[in-house]
Formats: structure tokens, sequence, C-alpha cells
């Protein structure tokens, strides 16, 4: 069957450009593309550092809720593994931080955020119940407080040990 353009720019999106092809652990691999993204935002622009995250985080939000059905179509089952957009979402939220918070953090909070979305604490199970994209996305973001949370409490209490 051919495909047009549009639903190949489609699946280079909900896969974040073919890392959601992994053919093991897509979601860690499809992970790695926020963490790409995080890496860039601090090297690139440090005092934009949680405006830039937050804002990829919203639009990959809104972008992978509304490609959602799309991609449960073109992969024919619910929340298709080769969707990353969400846990490059979550990821987002879990590596935000006031100012560029180094590498030591983005590697701490892509540990917790996979453990939290493999986990699913509440509600992030909840989540999965939402109609269309937003129950594959929504999951995420909460996996992704979390993760935050996590990383976080992990700074408060090693704050003399945590390298900058």
């Amino acid at each position: 069957m051919k495909r047009s353009w549009s639903d190949r720019l489609l699946a280079i999106w909900v896969t974040c450009c073919g890392l959601g092809y992994a053919p093991v652990a897509s979601g860690t691999f499809g992970t790695l593309g926020g963490l790409a993204l995080a890496g860039l935002a601090g090297s690139a622009a440090p005092d934009w550092y949680l405006p830039l995250v937050l804002g990829a985080a919203a639009i990959v939000t809104v972008g992978g809720a509304l490609a959602g059905p799309w991609a449960e179509r073109r992969y024919g089952r619910k929340d298709p593994g080769e969707f990353v957009l969400d846990e490059v979402a979550g990821f987002l939220i879990a590596a935000a931080w006031p100012t560029w918070p180094g590498w030591t953090h983005l590697i701490a909070a892509f540990c917790a955020f996979r453990l939290c979305d493999i986990v699913k604490p509440p509600p992030a199970r909840r989540c999965e119940k939402f109609p269309g994209g937003w129950g594959i996305v929504l999951d995420d973001l909460a996996a992704g407080v979390w993760a935050l949370a996590l990383v976080a409490g992990c700074r408060l209490l090693f704050a003399d040990q945590w390298p900058q």
C-alpha cells in the first residue's frame, strides 16, 4: 500500500524520527528523543531552559494527543509501541528545572522517568482511560511529574554531593 506524504510525516513525528521503531524497549529509545531536546535546550540557551523545555512538552503533548488516533489506526492497536511522543513529553516534564540543571540531572530524570513510566503510580494508570490520543499521552505526563518529584527529592537530600 502506497503511503501519502502526510502519512510519512506523521510516522516520523509520532516515532520521534524513527526511535519508536526500536526492536526492543521502544519507550526507552523514545525517551532519548526527550533527552536530546532537553540537552539541546540547556546547551543552546541555558537561560531559557525552563520555558524551552515546558514549551516543547506542551507542543509534543498537544501534537501527540492529536496524532494518537491516527497512530492507533496506522499501527493497528491501542497505544502502539511505535508511538513515543508520550515518552518525549513525559521526560521533558521530568527534566524541568528553573535553570539549566546539567547532565547529572538529565540522566537522573531519565532513570526516574523510565521507572515511573513502567510502574505507573497513581494517577498515571487512570489517565490511560482518557479517550483518543489523550489517554496515550497523559499517563506519561503523570509519570513525568512523579519522576520530577523523585529527582527533586534526591537533589534536596543529596545537595552537598549533587554535581552542578
